[in-house]
């Protein structure tokens, strides 16, 4: 019988538990969620686990393996429908049906098609009592990269803007300008080691001359994808995005129009290019956005400059912002964020703010994809 909603509030301690331990995983389980399990009887934790790593143990089977035999008559309670089919895992309602517990508290339904619903029904036939939807925005919310993608099939987008307190991003056109403190700094950081890939425009590549990789050290972070958008080929075989591209990986989109020998001595230096939609002056960003996607990147954390963010703000394209804004006033000879392509309003809803260091760090997203979504 399915219990209560009284009931099911007294698994929130062990659900609380359970989103921690996914979220030691972050950035390291693509294209697969972040997933924390606990195994709880009579009131004490007796197994625990998460799902560390694309390819290895679901957290499921990593609990109930800690818990033993205690697991008899347990309740285990899990982020996420267990997964009822094979992949590279068998599935997790297999061993969750024979393992003897009498009951699963589960936080959101899998929307995988290959799932959705399935695992629950599994698990039911099995004779388990199953309850759904404790902490499910929470637990929504940190999945989110992995509901958008098994959901659209297309990238999860973070914008990431580094700007002044007057919402300048550079002192003018063309002059690199930094915006951050150490603490800012280190946070993108730790950001860019948890997307797949990271976007920037040739514009960027030419006034920066970027590493774009998530430092201080591989064994800390790992590099993300770098992707430059550019469609004629422009990019300077001196920057260092070119130079490490046998180092780190590196996918360069052009569009037809692009020079046919610049094309030739990118792909010899151990850069990826990519021919997609798009003239020689404009590239089709939704297009660039479905062959990443083909080539199983399921996050993009985009670090371009004005013409870049304009491009994914007016095509609403973009998931989620973060804003890390220093206290620094430039004027009106500053660059602005968003340029005049812009032509309609773009309403955001300010989900958190905190303090890094001297600056802010402000998470935000678009009214019009919360509201078509939730």
């Amino acid at each position: 019988m399915k219990g209560t909603r009284e009931d099911i509030r007294i698994y929130e301690p062990y659900m609380i538990r359970a989103i921690q331990l996914a979220e030691r995983a972050r950035g390291k389980t693509s294209p697969n969620p972040i997933v924390g399990a606990v195994v709880v009887r009579n009131g004490m934790v007796v197994g625990e686990g998460y799902h560390e790593q694309a390819g290895g143990p679901h957290a499921e089977l990593v609990a109930l393996r800690q818990a033993g035999e205690l697991a008899r008559g347990a309740t285990l309670v899990v982020t996420l429908e267990p997964c009822n089919h094979y992949g590279r895992t068998p599935p997790c309602t297999e061993v969750i049906s024979h393992s003897g517990v009498s009951k699963v508290v589960i936080g959101i339904i899998d929307p995988n098609p290959l799932n959705v619903v399935s695992g629950i029904s599994r698990l039911k036939d099995a004779g388990i009592e199953v309850d759904i939807g404790l902490l499910a925005e929470r637990i929504a919310k940190q999945n989110e990269v992995f509901l958008k993608h098994i959901t659209t099939g297309r990238p999860f987008v973070l914008v990431k803007v580094a700007m002044s307190l007057d919402g300048r991003i550079a002192e003018r056109e063309g002059v690199r300008t930094k915006f951050t403190c150490w603490e800012s700094a280190e946070e993108i950081h730790r950001l860019r080691s948890e997307y797949d890939a990271i976007l920037v425009g040739v514009g960027t590549v030419k006034v920066d001359d970027p590493l774009l990789t998530a430092r201080p050290s591989a064994e800390l972070f790992k590099n993300p994808v770098r992707v430059i958008v550019d469609a004629g080929a422009e990019i300077s075989p001196e920057s260092k995005i070119v130079q490490t591209a046998n180092e780190v990986r590196t996918l360069i989109t052009v569009t037809e129009g692009a020079d046919a020998q610049r094309v030739k001595a990118l792909r010899r230096t151990g850069a990826e290019v990519l021919e997609v939609a798009g003239d020689r002056d404009l590239v089709d960003l939704g297009n660039v956005l479905d062959q990443l996607a083909g080539l199983g990147i399921t996050s993009v954390m985009v670090e371009g400059g004005r013409r870049i963010i304009s491009s994914f703000v007016r095509e609403r394209l973009v998931d989620k912002f973060i804003f890390f804004t220093c206290p620094r006033l430039v004027g009106g000879q500053g660059l602005g964020l968003i340029d005049e392509s812009l032509t309609s309003m773009a309403e955001l809803d300010i989900t958190a703010v905190r303090r890094l260091g001297e600056d802010l760090e402000i998470e935000a997203y678009p009214q019009q994809l919360s509201e078509e979504t939730g």
